[in-house]
């Protein structure tokens, strides 16, 4: 195929099963049809019908945005809708992260989209804002991953930065393959570039022996605190919408009782 054509929906359809690591006869069997017409869809021979389409997208696990691209290729319309959100017709779900945010004070909760950019964020959320040393990285659009990793974001204010870097890295590289999204291939590209933290050294039996962490916790020194955070992902549940689909809300919760009392005092004054 030279470089400068389209793909074809059956090249599509090739790659995005080879990403998920199947073979014609797994994909054939999971989405129930033959192996031959699958084959066919996949060389050329045979152009898929709307339904077959989505059915396969279905079985392959391919984000709604990208659902859309492959109907366009295959010469359908999209079918997913991709709204702003503050698109009349997303008012009750941009109601329930108002909602969600605001109710997870006096703890830190943010809303951000499939490239992390920030979309909102609850008043808990601004003091750690502050620590960024470079007022430029909280122009709009503010991207996440960067402010926490750059050298001028929160990086120096974050105490385990070599163990929060890997968890960020860890979760961007299974979106990436989850999702083959190119602009996120170059985010990690950028994040890697930043000049990476030693790990850390544990000496001693006390450290051998004491209990492992459930999570990785964000410990971050703010001014005189260090605070203690773990964080939980939450994701609409069967969105048709390309927005909501990639939209996640990231809430943090005190990893012990310390930060909750420093989270709840910082409440009580603002």
């Amino acid at each position: 195929m030279n470089k400068h054509q389209q793909p074809t929906i059956g090249h599509l359809i090739r790659d995005w099963r080879q990403l998920r690591r199947l073979s014609q006869l797994d994909l054939a069997l999971e989405a129930e049809i033959s192996q031959k017409h699958l084959s066919f869809i996949e060389s050329g021979r045979s152009a898929p019908s709307r339904d077959m389409v989505l059915l396969l997208a279905e079985h392959l696990g391919v984000p709604l945005r990208e659902r859309n691209a492959l109907l366009l290729a295959a010469g359908y319309a999209p079918v997913y809708l991709a709204r702003s959100l503050e698109d009349p017709g997303l008012q009750a779900a941009r109601s329930a992260i108002d909602q969600l945010l605001k109710g997870h004070e006096p703890y830190p909760a943010i809303a951000v989209d499939r490239h992390w950019t920030l979309l909102a964020a609850n008043a808990a959320v601004a003091p750690l804002l502050a620590l960024a040393g470079d007022a430029d990285l909280l122009r709009p659009p503010v991207n996440v991953l960067r402010l926490s990793l750059h050298p001028r974001g929160l990086a120096p204010a974050i105490l385990n930065l070599a163990e929060w870097r890997g968890h960020l890295i860890a979760r961007l590289r299974q979106q990436i393959r989850a999702t083959a999204d190119p602009m996120l291939a170059e985010l990690l590209t950028e994040l890697l570039n930043y000049p990476a933290p030693a790990a850390p050294i544990t000496k001693g039996r006390a450290q051998e022996d004491a209990e492992p962490p459930i999570v990785v916790p964000l410990k971050l020194q703010l001014g005189e605190t260090v605070l203690s955070l773990i964080s939980a992902t939450t994701v609409f549940g069967t969105p048709v919408d390309v927005t909501l689909s990639e939209l996640a809300l990231e809430t943090f919760f005190p990893a012990d009782e310390a930060t909750a009392q420093v989270l709840r005092a910082a409440a009580t004054k603002s």
